[in-house]
């Protein structure tokens, strides 16, 4: 067995795990990395970017669509039909794309990367299985990105017609009838997008309302956005199997009754597990959160030398908060001084309109009590504040840019401290309002407050300003409304 040495070995080249690679080969770390299937990881290959083309192409299919009837901007268009075989080989391109500027990356770096799949011997050491054989790497520090895949459910194993949002990004033809089960941002991202390609569309959520973890406020225009498209959403409902012909799904509703749907594909969209059951974390002894590894915040383990970031650490399972994870243990590993610190990690959900929030929510802020009221402060005259918060609400349907792009649903929301107007957290739903959200971060990263957001000038006309005009009224002086 051939071996190998180096100062740092990383699992899994996702966003984690390659951020972290790239940023200690810059610092001089002697890295490895070993992937087993191709650098990007979920988020790459079968998540974040493939489902955003998805999702890219389905609005431009429906805009063409929309524009072969009567419409207010006077544009007429034939019928538009639809390749996905040609919209997939156009995602798969971006995706290789993506794939070989992640490995020159890598290679700039100095850090030299395994294609194999790496299992612990012990915690200083690793055999990979690759196409030319086994390689026992010995590490003084190894980082732990395994990444996750999706939750899959008892009753309703991935087989056949029966998929995960793996297999839906990869279909070559729009299934007439999709089921989909879960009523969370991934469903309803993918549901959104098939509908808008031709596919009936049902929702099977067990919950009593889509995207729960989400206030009413923000989910609201997305649930008139569906309806609005024809998807069925069936809430309190619970998906209890295939048919005994395999072309239904059983499902048991609100009421109690039971009930059968034809199908043509079923999405299940439940959410998503750590990935540690094949890498043989059995060798080493690491405390978990349930099915999650355990970190401190320099993402250090209960091992000494072993750290992970990522997905596989839990939540918010989001790659940009893996990046950070990887370039930060990557600094430790170099000898720098470092902790997690960050003030927020933004949320986008990807659907019709989008939502982001960063940041504390309204009641989420209002827990905090006695931490955010300071006693005796007096709040300027027709201040709004409820348990020493101010919240300023400004929507769309007064953006003028908003209204010329004809997306003119939702809002920008700023909650902030009453005593100092420092914001606490901002919410936001609309078209295109994911692009806001490096906006909304950088407020909150760099502690600002109300007068710092409404003394911004802000390009007019653009979405942007119904963040200003927000903080204004807060302020109580919005001037455009």
């Amino acid at each position: 067995m051939k071996e190998m040495n180096c100062k740092l070995l990383v699992i899994g080249s996702g966003p984690g795990g390659y951020a972290c690679a790239i940023r200690a080969g810059q610092l001089g770390v002697d890295t490895i990395i070993v992937e087993d299937k191709a650098h990007g990881g979920t988020c790459l290959n079968v998540g974040c970017i493939p489902s955003k083309a998805l999702i890219h192409a389905a609005e431009e299919f429906s805009h063409a669509t929309r524009f072969t009837g009567d419409n207010v901007l006077g544009i007429s268009v034939q019928k538009p039909t639809i390749d996905l075989s040609k919209t997939v080989a156009w995602k798969d391109g971006i995706v290789a794309r993506l794939n070989g500027g992640i490995g020159a990356l890598l290679k700039h770096a100095g850090a030299r990367a395994i294609i194999g799949h790496a299992r612990f011997r012990d915690g200083k050491s690793v055999i990979v299985k690759t196409d030319l054989g086994e390689q026992l790497i010995h590490a003084d520090k190894i980082v732990i990105a395994t990444g996750s895949v999706p939750l899959e459910i008892p009753s309703l194993p991935f087989s056949g017609d029966v998929i995960s949002s793996t297999e839906v990004l990869a279909l070559t033809r729009v299934p007439k009838r999709l089921i989909v089960v879960g009523g969370g941002y991934i469903g309803l991202e993918i549901g959104t997008a098939m509908a808008k390609l031709g596919a009936e569309v049902t929702v099977v959520e067990c919950a009593s309302r889509i995207l729960p973890q989400y206030d009413n406020e923000l989910t609201k225009p997305v649930a008139d956005r569906l309806i609005a498209l024809g998807i069925t959403v069936l809430l309190n409902a619970k998906a209890e199997g295939l048919s005994d012909g395999k072309d239904k799904l059983r499902i048991t509703l609100e009421n109690g009754e039971i009930t059968e749907l034809p199908f043509d594909k079923v999405l299940v969209a439940v959410g998503r597990k750590a990935r540690t059951g094949d890498c043989g974390l059995e060798e080493l002894a690491l405390k978990m959160n349930g099915q999650f590894i355990q970190i401190d915040d320099r993402c250090q383990t209960s091992m000494h030398g072993v750290y992970a970031v990522g997905d596989v650490t839990g939540e918010p399972m989001l790659a940009h908060r893996a990046i950070a994870q990887g370039e930060m243990t990557a600094e430790i590993v170099a000898g720098e001084p470092r902790a997690w610190d960050k003030q927020c990690i933004p949320a986008v959900c990807f659907t019709d309109p989008e939502i982001v929030t960063v940041g504390l929510s309204p009641e989420g802020a209002r827990a905090l009590g006695d931490d955010i009221v300071t006693q005796g402060f007096t709040p300027a005259e027709g201040m709004a504040q409820s348990g020493g918060v101010t919240i300023g609400k400004f929507p769309f349907a007064a953006n003028g840019r908003a209204m010329t792009t004809q997306n003119d649903s939702g809002f920008v929301r700023i909650v902030a401290r009453a005593k100092d107007h420092v914001v606490l957290g901002i919410q936001a739903t609309g078209g295109g309002i994911s692009e806001l959200a490096a906006v909304f971060a950088l407020t909150l990263e760099m502690g600002g407050r109300l007068e710092d957001i409404a003394g911004t000038i802000l390009a007019h006309p653009t979405q942007g300003e119904a963040f200003q005009q927000a903080a204004q009224k807060a302020l109580r002086h919005a001037t455009h409304i």
